[in-house]
């Protein structure tokens, strides 16, 4: 009877060996996974140029090659297509300029009006009256603890405040604009190296993933598949996304509002931000026409246009030019904006379907991933 117990005794001290041993190979990938979200995040300002810098690649690459085909260097290829590119955002700037310095100026008489409709039934506002609720509460909390006497020697001093000036923001807002630009130049720097090397880093990997000849094939393979469904994705992004915008400009301006070009623009900008673009578009498009018309039918007519436009992308026609192989469930595109903004921010909503686009190419492709690809796809 004691050799038993001794041997079951021995049984359960085991037991917490024999699973560590079966399962430390998950220990191992959590930890792994942990380390690559934290480098991830934190290396930020280095990563996202690179990211940015491989989907423009994507993009112009079948230019590039188009070009190449008729005999012209890669490397005057890639300067002539990314030189049209940029070209073209810069005359679209700058035709633009005229709207965006209306917009400015109409930003003061825009806060009088919403400021008038906010205090125009001559009770005070919701913030307002927040405001003065606070307030008793802190009064109501410092009487009730009593006026606290200072230690001896501590001389108590009031820090004022400086005023606010528009000049800082101006300048603020100045060196924003000069950052960003000299980090979409560095971008477009990339761009154009990955556009000259194209295959070259693909010899590399092919070179060294495997000593087979079919191990070769194969690699070649995947990667034509990958690249492939990378470009078509980037390609049907870019179409839908001016397609929107234009079409949305076009509408507003028919409809009257104000500096339509303009919020054209954004909204094709935003649609590539699933749901959550759109959103943005049609709450911001009624706030506008509301400033500018104030009658609720007009808010109905271009806020109800704009949604309507979004919508008819979102379920007909990009799943249409997409295909059913490269379509995500909603589920991961919602998981996926929500980690990537966590991230980055304001790139990581931009970047969000892109990259989860990528990753779900390259799971399709590998055997070892298909779990996951499986989980993004529809």
């Amino acid at each position: 009877m004691q050799t038993v117990v001794d041997e079951a005794a021995a049984e359960k001290v085991d037991l917490p060996d024999t699973w560590w041993r079966q399962n430390s190979h998950v220990a191992a990938w959590l930890l792994v996974v942990a380390t690559a979200v934290l480098f991830l995040r934190y290396a930020a300002e280095v990563i996202v140029p690179f990211v940015l810098s491989g989907l423009l690649f994507y993009a112009l690459d079948p230019a590039v090659d188009a070009l190449q085909r008729y005999r012209v260097p890669r490397w005057l290829g890639a300067l002539l297509i990314l030189g049209a590119v940029i070209g073209a955002a810069g005359a679209g700037a700058y035709a633009l300029r005229g709207d965006v310095v209306r917009i400015v100026a109409d930003l003061p008489d825009g806060a009088r009006r919403l400021r008038a409709l906010t205090r125009s039934s001559g009770r005070p506002s919701t913030m307002e009256s927040l405001r003065k609720a606070t307030e008793e509460i802190d009064r109501t909390a410092a009487e009730a603890a009593g006026p606290s006497k200072p230690s001896e020697g501590v001389v108590r001093v009031s820090v004022e405040e400086p005023p606010v000036r528009s000049v800082d923001y101006l300048w603020s807002g100045s060196m924003g604009l000069v950052s960003l630009a000299s980090y979409l130049t560095l971008v477009c720097f990339l761009a154009y190296f990955l556009l000259v090397a194209d295959d070259l880093f693909k010899r590399k990997l092919v070179r060294h993933a495997s000593a087979t000849l079919a191990g070769k094939k194969i690699t070649v393979t995947v990667l034509e598949a990958i690249g492939s469904q990378i470009e078509q994705f980037i390609l049907v992004q870019i179409f839908t996304s001016v397609l929107v915008g234009a079409v949305t400009a076009v509408a507003l301006w028919l409809l009257g509002l104000n500096n339509a070009a303009v919020w054209g623009i954004l909204a094709g900008v935003l649609n590539s931000v699933p749901y959550f673009g759109p959103f943005i578009v049609t709450c911001g498009l009624a706030v506008l026409a509301f400033l500018q018309f104030g009658t609720f039918s007009s808010v109905a007519s271009i806020a109800g246009v704009a949604l309507l436009i979004t919508t008819l992308e979102g379920w007909f026609l990009t799943p249409l030019l997409l295909g059913r192989a490269a379509q995500m469930n909603r589920v991961a595109i919602f998981a996926g904006l929500l980690f990537w903004t966590w991230m980055w921010g304001v790139w990581g909503t931009l970047l969000a379907v892109p990259m989860m686009m990528v990753a779900k190419a390259i799971c399709d492709h590998v055997e070892d991933f298909a779990p996951a690809a499986d989980f993004l796809g529809e």
